[in-house]
């Protein structure tokens, strides 16, 4: 049996709308298959039901995705997996699409080797990377923003009004497979599965998902016109040419520590009041 499971909360609760316009590409790969709404489906009565020849699809965004990838870690699952577009960011297949218009992907390979972090107190398996300072900042204030009611949210805008008003720059001090780094004037300090996050940002254009290490990628000791001039490279992933404000560090198991308490974001979903985390490969 095949299944399409959507998210109608994704891409700002255009979650439903999206699947309908999916529904002639979907029908092109499952010519049957049941819809499964995802906010109402029951992880616990749902993978125990799979057989070895079922096919699942997931439609919506990364956040979707990363939900979906907790769900299933507990139940040994061994159908194909399925992923069709269908969220804003989209950062997961802007990293592995093969095709500038490609917008379904086999997700089993890339469901082998996922990383952990550990953050006050939880575990959980993420997609893509782990925002901490700025990018951490933007997400939390734009839920703020959704929260009022606000749909209209540009975080490239909003990342450069925090950059030049509101961001105060910690100390970092990272460990990297039990080497210590310190680092002052952070801006972004991110341990990356993938190149993508922020919806299109490369943060770490040498990250090989398929590989077993991470990549944390710094932006630090820069003030805010050297740090507003090297923010547009990143989108590009030239910003690693800056030796000076960029480094990039690989491990198996990172652990980042700020002076303050900031906020992080997981595959785009915030975390707030956090001084440290772990990430594991």
């Amino acid at each position: 049996m095949n299944y399409v499971l959507y998210n109608p909360l994704a891409s700002a609760g255009k979650g439903k709308e999206n699947f309908e316009a999916a529904k002639s590409d979907i029908d092109k790969e499952f010519q049957e298959y049941t819809a499964v709404n995802l906010e109402e489906y029951k992880p616990e009565e749902f993978f125990p039901s799979l057989k070895s020849e079922d096919k699942v699809l997931v439609l919506g965004g990364d956040g979707t995705l990363n939900v979906f990838v907790n769900n299933i870690k507990n139940y040994n699952v061994d159908c194909d997996l399925y992923y069709y577009k269908g969220g804003n960011g989209n950062d997961f297949l802007e990293d592995v699409k093969e095709a500038p218009d490609q917008k379904l992907v086999h997700l089993n390979p890339y469901f082998k080797r996922l990383p952990k972090i550990t953050v006050n107190g939880m575990t959980r398996y993420y997609i893509n990377g782990i925002g901490y300072g700025i990018d951490g900042m933007v997400c939390e204030v734009a839920d703020k923003m959704k929260a009022e009611g606000k749909t209209d949210i540009n975080y490239a805008s909003l990342s450069i009004k925090l950059l030049l008003h509101g961001y105060k720059c910690p100390m970092a001090t990272a460990v990297v497979d039990g080497k210590e780094y310190q680092f002052k004037k952070v801006w972004l300090c991110s341990a990356m599965n993938g190149r993508y996050y922020g919806g299109g940002m490369k943060i770490a254009p040498g990250q090989d998902r398929l590989g077993d290490t991470l990549s944390l990628s710094v932006i630090h000791n820069a003030g805010k016109l050297r740090t507003l001039l090297i923010f547009p490279k990143i989108f590009k992933g030239e910003h690693v040419k800056n030796k000076k404000m960029s480094t990039i560090l690989t491990g198996k198991k990172i652990t980042v520590t700020f002076t303050h308490p900031m906020a992080l974001q997981i595959d785009g979903e915030t975390v707030t009041n956090v001084t440290t985390y772990t990430v594991e490969a």
